[in-house]
């Protein structure tokens, strides 16, 4: 008996193409959802029950909005029971790619180093811890591993110590906030020699003990951003993409640090007013002197604002920045000082582009 036409196009339109796809794509689809979410996905279809346990990429989060003074401590241990529930059932030939930890409140020590023993025997790539802890010092053993390439570790709200060194020979990526780095007997800190591969650095609102000054040394090192008032030297021969946001505390040296490598650069003053005698305005144009191969400078006003404090600047010859092609900056048309700041930097770059942008 031959069916009807609705019969067949109903047929058609109950068939299950989402289980149809390869274990790749499907994969792929879950990556986007945290893991309760990517477990939850099991009632879909028969497909589904255990795709979950083979997923690369794995994100274990607790948000502030599901946390209450009421409820804290019993939902931190039913999020703890998840975590060592889902880690425990997981396909254990499964490659772990990426592992992303997101934690508003306090989780503990153990159960962060279950976490980060289970992904570096899983040939982890990609690791972002944000989480507060209850821990001084991470110890180098916490971050041994050979395929790590990308590592993100937020700390909020608590002041840890941050290694001396790291063993991540892999690694490409790295990304700090709220840590503070240790000195060595010398007086200062020198934290990333021994990654030998690193390709650009993030460090956000970070200290470094006794005020010292902390040394970022890396042959390999192509883009450093650096957010916070902090002293540091570099000794950087292939950096490209310098971005500074804070006041500058102490001059660079080009001759020592090869600078020359250096051709784009963001530097962000914040608006804080300067104290008597403060040396910022001359260590910023001290930067801008030393700096003096980069195409690409983009600066706020208040950046320009401090700059023309220099006495007698738009007196003085500027012999820098004659490569320069591009200048942004973020101030108001009616501002002279501004104007007159721009001038005074392009004395040697007349052919430069300047753009104006919203801060």
């Amino acid at each position: 008996m031959k069916r009807g036409r609705n019969e067949h196009i109903i047929e058609k339109n109950n068939e299950d193409r989402l289980s149809a796809l390869s274990d790749d794509v499907l994969h792929h689809i879950l990556s986007f959802n945290n893991a309760k979410q990517a477990v939850q996905s099991c009632i879909l279809s028969t497909r589904w029950k255990i795709l979950w346990k083979t997923l690369p990429t794995l994100t274990l989060k607790l948000s502030s909005h599901s946390l209450t003074s009421y409820c804290s401590s019993e939902t931190l241990e039913r999020f703890t029971k998840f975590v060592i529930a889902i880690l425990s059932q997981r396909d254990v030939a499964a490659p772990l790619h990426v592992l992303e930890l997101d934690c508003d409140d306090s989780i503990d020590l153990k159960l962060l180093k279950m976490i980060l023993t289970y992904a570096f025997m899983h040939n982890v790539q990609r690791l972002l811890i944000d989480v507060k802890c209850q821990i001084e010092k991470f110890p180098p053993s916490f971050f041994s591993c050979q395929t790590l390439r990308s590592l993100n570790l937020y700390v909020n709200r608590q002041r840890t110590l941050y290694p001396n060194s790291l063993n991540l020979p892999a690694l490409t990526n790295l990304s700090l906030q709220s840590l503070i780095f240790c000195v060595n007997n010398d007086g200062r800190g020198d934290p990333f020699s021994t990654l030998k591969r690193l390709n650009s650095l993030i460090i956000n609102d970070c200290l470094v003990s006794d005020n010292q000054s902390l040394s970022i040394s890396s042959v390999t090192l192509a883009n450093l951003s650096i957010s916070g008032n902090m002293k540091f030297q570099l000794s950087t021969p292939s950096l490209c993409t310098f971005d500074y946001s804070g006041t500058p505390l102490q001059k660079l040296c080009g001759t020592m640090n090869n600078l020359s490598s250096v051709k784009h650069v963001t530097i962000y003053v914040p608006n804080n007013k300067l104290s008597k005698g403060e040396n910022t305005p001359f260590i910023l144009l001290n930067w801008l002197i030393e700096l003096a191969n980069i195409e690409s400078l983009a600066v706020s006003l208040h950046t320009l604002k401090v700059l023309s404090l220099v006495p007698d600047l738009f007196n003085a010859e500027f012999s820098s920045l004659y490569n320069l092609k591009s200048l942004k900056v973020t101030y108001l048309p009616s501002s002279s000082i501004a104007k007159e700041v721009v001038d005074f930097l392009l004395q040697n770059a007349p052919l430069a582009k300047v753009t104006s942008y919203l801060d």
